[in-house]
């Protein structure tokens, strides 16, 4: 089986050498891309945290990436610079999309001053991918990462298509009905794990009225042409993700959540 990485970050910072030494792996662009070689995963897809300037948006040829906003780039007097420098990395093949992190940035996705933001994506095809649910920092604010915020954004934004990342974990209810009432919102389903799982068969005994709970609600939506695999590398371990997406997604829509979703959302020409 293929698989598509769709929510990874791609930086040399202590932080996420941290963490992936806490999930079995070394931050390293070698190592990450042995390990996709190792579990057949043929591409990934980088979600951007650094400056919009083009030259900090180096990357491998296996991955591609989403151009990251912070509050920055919502400030009224610099928002024309702004979207000028998202369309230059709009314009690259490489650069797949949009992703925006409410809860730590402090604004909502509806605002009006995404406006041109919103303009870009349509313009070029490309999606935006939202931070949703739980932070790792707790200077982040969760009512902006709150999965319903996302509800007004897609009313107001029909034609972009959103994917809520992490599927708002926990507020997993939430989440499933934006996702079930509005046909341009996706979902990854990266960063539930994090570290390295010893034991999947225990982590799976123990955890399991969250996973159950997890597993009935996707159920419900039954939208598996709609979420996609990843992993929020490097903050979990490749093959524990793996093993855990294949126990919560039924056998037969495997294909379509570890590769053929990520593929057609991203375009990602595969």
């Amino acid at each position: 089986m293929k698989i598509i990485d769709a929510h990874i970050h791609f930086a040399s910072h202590p932080y996420f050498d941290e963490i992936a030494e806490m999930a079995g792996h070394k931050n390293t662009s070698e190592h990450l891309k042995e390990q996709y070689a190792k579990h057949n995963i043929v591409h990934g897809v980088v979600m951007g945290n650094q400056s919009l300037q083009l030259s900090e948006h180096e990357y491998p040829e296996y991955l591609s990436y989403c151009v990251g906003l912070d509050s920055s780039c919502f400030n009224i007097e610099e928002v024309v610079q702004q979207a000028y420098l998202v369309e230059k990395h709009l314009q690259r093949k490489n650069c797949v999309g949009i992703k925006l992190y409410p809860g730590y940035n402090h604004f909502y996705v509806y605002d009006s001053v995404l406006d041109p933001f919103y303009q870009l994506a349509m313009q070029y095809k490309k999606p935006v991918a939202v931070h949703t649910g739980l932070t790792a920092t707790s200077h982040a604010i969760l009512k902006y990462s709150q999965p319903m915020t996302l509800d007004e954004a897609a009313v107001r934004y029909p034609q972009v298509q959103f994917i809520m990342c992490h599927i708002g974990n926990p507020w997993i209810i939430d989440a499933v009905a934006v996702m079930e009432k509005n046909e341009n919102v996706a979902a990854d389903l990266s960063g539930i794990l994090e570290g390295r799982i010893d034991s999947m068969p225990d982590f799976l005994a123990k955890k399991h009225g969250y996973i159950n709970f997890l597993k009935m609600w996707l159920e419900y939506l039954d939208k598996y042409d709609q979420l996609l695999y990843g992993t929020d590398w490097p903050l979990a371990n490749i093959p524990n993700y793996i093993e855990f997406i294949a126990h919560i997604i039924p056998e037969k829509h495997h294909d379509k959540v570890f590769f053929d979703n990520a593929n057609r959302i991203y375009d990602l020409g595969f």
